[in-house]
């Protein structure tokens, strides 16, 4: 059943006097609790697509619909409240903030989703998210003390841990040697079937595309 579906999106910029058409009318559904990858060379518009999907720029035109809306229709407000509540990020770094624990990393993004649960809830959903990550001994560690493997696994957590429907994942493993690669995109893979997320990645690295149920290449802003 699809979750999520991107229909004729277009993005166009200005180059000076040209105006750059770098998505050509793309059309993919997203498919719920699968991972789709999206593939291509660099400036092929996956990532554009990506962010565009999440809701972090606007499209030129197109829809991009979900959970019964047309996020295209909404205003900023409206769509930061699904950015916050709906919708999970992972990106090439992990933008941890330095001067917060790893467990104040997850009790910040509970906040920003404006969360329900009282605080004893939290720290137990939090400890639950820190055990599927295999992090639990690093609860109180800051990110200046963590591996690169993991800091992109509290990135992970942090960007499940409100239970979102949606995760984008933007060349998640790109920072990363093989085998890190490897145990990112397995515990996206887990997570993805356990909690029965929806996954949109992007990624140049075909290692990883065993783990995923969906791929779709991109060439010049088109889907191929």
């Amino acid at each position: 059943m699809s979750i999520f579906e991107i229909k004729d999106v277009r993005k166009s910029f200005k180059n000076g006097e040209i105006e750059e058409e770098i998505l050509k009318g793309v059309n993919l559904p997203l498919q719920k609790g699968e991972v789709t990858a999206l593939v291509g060379a660099s400036g092929s518009g996956k990532s554009t697509l990506l962010t565009i999907a999440a809701g972090l720029q606007p499209a030129s035109s197109g829809q991009l619909l979900f959970d019964g809306k047309n996020l295209t229709d909404l205003n900023q407000e409206q769509i930061r409240q699904i950015r916050a509540k709906d919708f999970g990020f992972v990106f090439q770094s992990s933008h941890l903030v330095p001067f917060l624990t790893v467990e104040e990393q997850l009790l910040l993004m509970l906040e920003v989703a404006e969360t329900t649960l009282s605080k004893p809830e939290q720290k137990k959903e939090i400890d639950k998210i820190l055990k599927i990550v295999d992090l639990e001994q690093r609860k109180k560690a800051y990110p200046s003390s963590l591996s690169g493997g993991e800091k992109q696994r509290v990135a992970i957590a942090r960007a499940i841990i409100h239970q979102p429907k949606i995760l984008f994942a933007d060349e998640p493993t790109a920072n990363l040697d093989s085998k890190r690669s490897k145990e990112v995109m397995e515990l996206i893979r887990e997570l993805t079937n356990t909690l029965g997320i929806t996954t949109l990645v992007v990624t140049h690295d075909e290692e990883m595309l065993p783990y995923v149920d969906n791929i779709i290449k991109m060439k010049d802003g088109i889907v191929i």
